[in-house]
């Protein structure tokens, strides 16, 4: 095997191996991305959940403190 063959077949063989690794380390970035893609997406959810529900108490605060007004204007007590 002369020189220049052996120095075609090592550069050939450290890109091959050079191009699985690559390959594989960017599955693995690319997997771990998406995992945390849906972790941030359930915790988006569990805000938004929250941030609902708040808006939903201070109304039914609201619409409870409208309804005793409109009672009190109703039904006057005398005092």
């Amino acid at each position: 095997m002369s020189t220049a063959s052996k120095v075609v077949l090592t550069v050939s063989v450290v890109l091959t191996v050079s191009s699985v690794a690559g390959v594989h380390l960017k599955q693995a970035w690319d997997r771990e991305r998406l995992r945390e893609g849906v972790l941030r997406d359930l915790d988006r959810l569990q805000r938004k959940q929250q941030n609902l529900l708040e808006e939903q108490k201070v109304l039914t605060r609201q619409l409870e403190e409208e309804r005793r007004g409109q009672e009190d204007r109703l039904h006057p007590q005398d005092t």
